[in-house]
């Protein structure tokens, strides 16, 4: 599962492909071609532009114009063939992949399965630098190869040039889901050894790919310019180029105004002014991330790789519960997030296939009676007449809040928030009086420090529905430190053998989501929503949870009127 912890994106996923969202920009016509076209982002590059090596959404905005995997996800987030099909065997252990003729790298070079294998085996080396080796360790062979005992990896075989057998070394339902699926060019990458890939020429000026446009032109950290690439394999793309250029962000509505920039993803900040635009088109999307509020239940044992749940503080899930319901989730997405948020209960995208329906959970709207009446059954109540709650041991009860500085409206939001809390007669304070840095909050957070209570975070999603990751015992991603019998059984359920049958496997989840919802070991504040500004003047644009750049080779721009 690839994810992240941040402050307002999701983890790059290991694939970019996708097939067109129902949001697309209106229909201004019959397309026509030529024309150049301003993508525009908020911060400079680092510049690694190749699929294994790329660590951000900044390099990865530039690939998905560059190259593409050979599987597709589609908008219900599951994997489905794309350049490369494939069969499996009957223990699911043995794969064997086809893949399309007639795709050709922007050197003239037509795509062989020889370009991902080498893929696998750069990812797989020992002096490979890059975060992509989770996606070929299940391949048999790999950790030999990785730890440099074999000079191959045995689970690969070539059988021609189209043709790939693939052995992994355990039957798991998401196999094409976590394996990598980028090739890359052997013939191009010739002689230059893994450890000098990243800063190599290859990578850093004149990337090539198989996908619409090529790298004609990089300005490190300022632009990278494209051009049309007329072999590639969809057919010939509609625009002459794409200029991908950084600007900044407090210029966006302006930029916009004057036609500087024609597509972008705007900040939250900016919503209210580039809506007040005649010129521009906002599309918005759900972002495969959510945002939730944290109890921690322990810490982390290193030296067992387990967590600990040793806090009792929140023990009592009425507790966690009337915390939910006396949240205004919605009056604070609209107050200070623009509306651009939609209440989630559970961690598993509304897009994807595993999402349980609303009416099989519990909804937590913004109910005070409700978290009042919970906290008095669960013997919270306010003994001394101050208007706050002490605990059913008559202590008084002080919760610590954490939360990450970023957006203007950081501030008045958080404070929001404690104040649904007094409301109901619970003492949430802000811990440390402030605000924290993000790398401070996640090395709180991950370290335990034992000041945090509550905390604030937001998590990035994979494609697949797959909990491992963050939900297990063993997960150091695991902040709360929650964990169950029942958790731990569901989780291995839906990566078993049973979990090939997909109604199997679907139920499982929505069983899983049924837990974390009646259990609470985190409060899911809601999905966040991403904005796309786009000119009126190109057409074509589709979006979907994973990316705002689908089937580039489709935009086109529309005559001024």
């Amino acid at each position: 599962m690839l994810l992240s912890a941040c402050g307002g994106t999701g983890a790059p996923d290991n694939r970019s492909g996708n097939e067109p969202s129902s949001l697309a920009t209106g229909n201004g016509g019959e397309p026509r071609a030529g024309g150049t076209v301003t993508y525009g982002f908020p911060s400079p590059f680092k510049g690694l532009f190749e699929p294994a090596f790329y660590e951000g959404e900044d390099d990865l905005r530039v690939l998905e114009f560059i190259t593409e995997p050979l599987f597709t996800v589609k908008d219900d987030l599951t994997t489905v063939p794309g350049i490369a099909s494939w069969q499996e065997s009957a223990d699911h252990k043995t794969f064997t992949f086809k893949i399309k003729q007639g795709v050709h790298w922007q050197n003239g070079d037509e795509l062989t399965v020889e370009d991902w294998k080498f893929a696998l085996e750069v990812i797989a080396a020992p002096n490979y630098t890059g975060p992509r080796y989770y996606s070929v360790e299940m391949i048999e062979g790999a950790d030999a190869y990785h730890t440099g005992k074999a000079k191959q990896i045995s689970g690969i075989r070539v059988i021609d040039p189209y043709t790939m057998e693939l052995k992994v070394t355990a039957a798991r339902v998401n196999t094409i889901d976590n394996l990598w699926a980028y090739p890359m060019n052997k013939r191009y990458f010739a002689g230059v050894a893994v450890k000098d890939m990243p800063n190599s020429d290859q990578v850093r000026t004149a990337p090539i790919g198989i996908g619409p446009f090529q790298v004609t032109n990089i300005q490190p950290g300022e632009f990278v310019e494209m051009s049309r690439f007329d072999n590639y394999y969809k057919g010939k793309p509609l625009l002459d180029g794409v200029l991908y250029k950084v600007f900044d962000d407090k210029m966006i509505t302006s930029l916009f105004e004057q036609g500087v920039i024609d597509i972008e993803q705007a900040p939250r900040d900016a919503y209210e002014n580039l809506n007040k635009l005649d010129n521009i088109t906002l599309m918005q999307s759900p972002d495969l991330s959510y945002e939730y509020i944290g109890f921690k239940f322990g810490h982390w044992d290193d030296k067992a790789q387990k967590i600990v749940m040793d806090n009792p503080k929140f023990s009592d899930k009425r507790l966690r519960q009337a915390m939910y319901y006396a949240l205004d989730r919605q009056g604070i997405i609209d107050g200070f997030s623009y509306g651009l948020g939609k209440l989630a209960e559970t961690p598993i995208s509304s897009e994807s296939w595993a999402k349980i329906p609303e009416d099989q959970i519990n909804r937590y709207p913004y109910d005070p009676e409700k978290a009042n009446e919970l906290l008095d059954e669960a013997g919270y109540k306010d003994l001394d007449g101050d208007g706050l709650r002490e605990d059913p041991k008559g202590a008084k009860l002080v919760i610590h809040f954490d939360s990450m500085v970023g957006g203007v409206n950081d501030e008045p939001r958080t404070e929001a928030m404690l104040q649904n809390w007094r409301d109901v007669g619970l003492d949430v304070r802000l811990n440390g009086g402030a605000l924290k840095e993000m790398n401070t909050f996640y090395t709180m957070v991950e370290e335990d420090d034992p000041s945090v209570e509550l905390f604030n975070g937001v998590w990035g999603l994979s494609n697949d529905p797959d909990p491992t990751g963050l939900w297990r015992e063993n997960d150091l991603w695991n902040y709360p430190r929650w964990s169950s019998k029942e958790n731990e059984q569901l989780i291995r359920d839906g990566i078993s053998l049973k979990a090939y049958d997909r109604d199997y496997r679907k139920q499982v989840y929505y069983d899983w989501q049924k837990l974390i919802n009646e259990e609470v070991p985190m409060i899911f504040f809601a999905e966040r929503e991403t904005i796309t500004a786009v000119n009126k003047r190109l057409q074509g644009v589709k979006i979907n949870a994973l990316s705002p750049i689908i089937d580039p080779y489709k935009w086109w721009i529309k005559d001024s009127e």
